[in-house]
């Protein structure tokens, strides 16, 4: 048995680097579970595998064992709403791309993105790029939601990979990090990655005139080696994030500035901070302390888990 790790997943097939840099084209048999969820993927990027070697000419084996892992991402599956979709684990920081225009901000898709690293306490870094198209108006939006997400603790920047603005900064904010790097289609996501490390060359695509959204560039999940130290894992542009395997108070518990105002609530980790009374988040909304951005967010994102009939999330039981 030999140990490494996981950096290329296609579905069927996953390339694991051993520690002596040579790269082994793995499947795996039998079934993996993560907390007994059921999965569509269940080796991710990031994993660190035990593998057996069937073929050395080829240089081909098979998974055996999947090392307990530090963390993970994880979503419901696009594609089929009962499972769940692993998008990376052991990593260090993850960063959404987003962009104010070209395509138009989807500003809920933040918080989105939060709920999925926020569990782990994964740093987390919102970076807007196309910083070269903003007008006046879009840089006063820009800098309302980096005042806002500032203030609870995550790493807001400004780029526009085409001119190099702010990719610098971004360098020191990657390295020697392993990164999971996501966003919706279109806002540049791979023209960011090439702006890092050129000697990757990604495939990039404009933006579609008829409807003004991205195409998928990136059809699979593969972790790139920094020339500056640290690797990114570059993920399949995300159209919706959906969380089959939440619950109401999973989103209250992972809003963080909600729940370290919870212990000041009557009903302290039980508020859903909605109706109930002496709610330390609605007093805070009051005077501005909370943003009225992210509990709107927060409101839209409890309305969904509501409205998931129960025995759809716990079909297993």
């Amino acid at each position: 048995m030999k140990k490494g790790i996981v950096i290329k997943s296609t579905g069927s097939w996953y390339q694991v680097r051993l520690s002596d840099g040579s790269i082994v084209n793995c499947r795996i048999i039998g079934k993996f579970r993560l907390d007994g969820m059921k999965l569509t993927n269940p080796v991710a990027v990031g994993d660190e595998v035990e593998i057996e070697i069937e073929n050395e000419e080829e240089q081909s084996g098979t998974i055996k064992h999947i090392l307990p892992r530090k963390n993970y991402v994880i979503r419901q599956s696009p594609r089929k709403k009962h499972d769940l979709h692993l998008l990376a684990s052991n990593v260090d920081q993850a960063m959404i791309i987003m962009t104010i225009v070209q395509p138009n901000l989807k500003q809920g898709f933040i918080d989105r993105f939060l709920l999925m690293t926020e569990p782990y306490n994964i740093p987390t870094i919102v970076a807007f790029n196309k910083a070269d198209l903003y007008s006046e108006g879009d840089l006063a939006v820009y800098q309302y939601l980096k005042e806002i997400y500032e203030k609870i603790g995550y790493t807001v920047l400004l780029l526009s990979a085409l001119q190099r603005e702010g990719i610098e900064t971004l360098q020191e904010v990657l390295k020697d990090k392993i990164t999971l790097v996501s966003g919706q289609s279109g806002v540049g996501k791979s023209t960011i990655i090439n702006s890092l490390h050129p000697e990757l060359e990604l495939r990039t695509h404009e933006l579609s005139d008829y409807s003004g959204k991205g195409q998928h560039t990136t059809t699979f999940y593969e972790m790139h080696q920094l020339n500056f130290g640290g690797a990114i894992i570059d993920t399949p542009g995300i159209k919706i994030l959906a969380f089959n395997n939440l619950e109401p108070m999973d989103v209250a518990h992972n809003f963080r500035e909600f729940f370290a105002l919870s212990e000041n609530c009557r009903f302290g980790g039980n508020c859903l901070h909605r109706n109930e009374p002496g709610c330390a988040v609605k007093a805070a909304l009051e005077t501005e302390e909370v943003s009225e951005l992210r509990y709107s967010n927060y409101l839209t994102l409890l309305e969904e888990m509501e409205d998931q009939n129960y025995w759809e999330r716990h079909k297993d039981l």
